[in-house]
């Protein structure tokens, strides 16, 4: 890699108004982490036992590792595809995938009931090799692991580890072959959890299909993170934008999403679902609202002229992350429908989160901006070239 790529610390002060802010919601997130863990699901969220999910696993788990794509997404860019150009991004997208997804495991730990019997995840002697959960906990739990060590070169630079650094560079192609392999699995898996509820989930939604449309939104979900994020480290960072990369990864993008999009309206099609879509729903609502922001991004960095404003990348990788993570939520929530039987006639069961469940939701995130913000600043993350005094 040349001198200039090279990954260097931006430096700066760590104390500031967004750091300063994070640290005080990621306070307020413990604080009624600890409520939960001490009096139970019942004292903090709206659960129930018609909607057991709520927005920790829904927004946290489903969508935060979505949203932790990146790294993967610009690996199978690199090291599958031979697509050189784009190692640069690879570090600062591994990064944000390492929050994202360290924090949705222990974003499912807060959500279980009985969360000190976490350990039978791994206990040979109680798992259930046939159940969709456990394919995912494992592989989510194994990718974590990857995660971090595929990052651990970032530590070894700076604290001048050298030899261990040339150690793990001599397995390094077997943990990026796994860190591409697992979030494949376990992505799609979030899928089959939906497939196998069965009749629960609306018919606009329910479909044998959905593992490969979370796997095709995920991998697009990737590339919006990486423009997100670096035209977001550009404006506050004052580096100059990787346009020359940004460019053409937004045209990937775009691509996988048309790949989307035509299963999608395909398999509605095929389905014979469309007409539910044209009904007065809540359901036929988010639906459309779901389309129209999947298209959005088209509209926005469609043309080679518009993906050459960061602006405009900017805005169509908010508009996807938005779109993939409604159709998240849609699935997961708004398509829910609890089933009514012999001991629960005349339940109407209702959910909306509580301000202490979107607490810690936004504690979630906040601590990721901290952890990026600090990790940035003193550890070489950002390629070398574009950090300015």
């Amino acid at each position: 890699m040349n001198a200039h790529l090279k990954p260097a610390p931006v430096g700066g002060p760590l104390l500031n108004a967004v750091t300063l802010t994070a640290g005080v919601l990621v306070a307020v997130m413990l604080a009624i982490v600890a409520i939960r863990f001490i009096y139970g699901l019942g004292a903090v969220t709206h659960l129930n036992d018609g909607y057991p999910w709520g927005i920790w696993i829904a927004v946290d788990v489903v969508i935060g590792s979505a949203f932790a794509c990146g790294g993967f997404s610009v690996a199978l860019l690199v090291y599958i595809f031979n697509r050189g150009e784009y190692h640069p991004l690879v570090r600062p997208a591994l990064l944000a995938s390492l929050f994202g997804y360290t924090l949705a495991g222990v974003a499912v730990i807060i959500d279980l009931g009985r969360w000190w019997n976490v350990w039978n995840i791994f206990n040979p002697w109680t798992v259930n090799v046939h159940s969709v959960m456990f394919e995912v906990a494992i592989c989510i739990t194994a990718y974590i692991i990857v995660m971090w060590l595929e990052f651990a070169p970032t530590f070894f630079e700076k604290f001048g580890l050298t030899e261990a650094k040339r150690r793990l560079s001599k397995v390094m192609f077997l943990l990026v072959a796994l860190g591409i392999l697992l979030p494949m699995m376990h992505q799609s898996s979030l899928g089959t959890l939906l497939v196998v509820a069965g009749e629960q989930i609306h018919p606009l939604w329910q479909t044998p299909l959905l593992p490969a449309l979370y796997l095709l939104t995920a991998i697009a979900m990737g590339y919006a993170v990486v423009l997100f994020e670096s035209c977001l480290a550009s404006a506050g960072y004052r580096r100059s934008i990787e346009l020359h990369l940004l460019t053409p990864l937004a045209k990937v993008m775009l691509g996988v999403l048309l790949a989307y999009l035509i299963v999608r309206v395909g398999d509605v099609l095929v389905r014979g679902a469309l007409p539910l879509a044209f009904s007065l729903s809540l359901e036929a609502f988010f639906f459309w609202l779901e389309m129209a922001l999947f298209l959005l991004p088209f509209f926005l960095i469609g043309t080679e002229e518009q993906r050459r404003h960061p602006a405009r990348l900017f805005l169509g990788g908010i508009a996807l992350l938005l779109a993939a993570s409604l159709l998240r939520l849609n699935s997961f929530l708004i398509a829910y429908q609890t089933v009514i039987g012999v001991d629960t006639v005349g339940v109407n069961y209702r959910y909306f989160p509580s301000l202490a469940e979107i607490m810690v939701t936004v504690g979630m995130f906040a601590i990721e901006v901290l952890g990026y913000i600090i990790i940035t600043r003193r550890f070489p993350v950002l390629p070398r070239g574009e950090v300015h005094a």
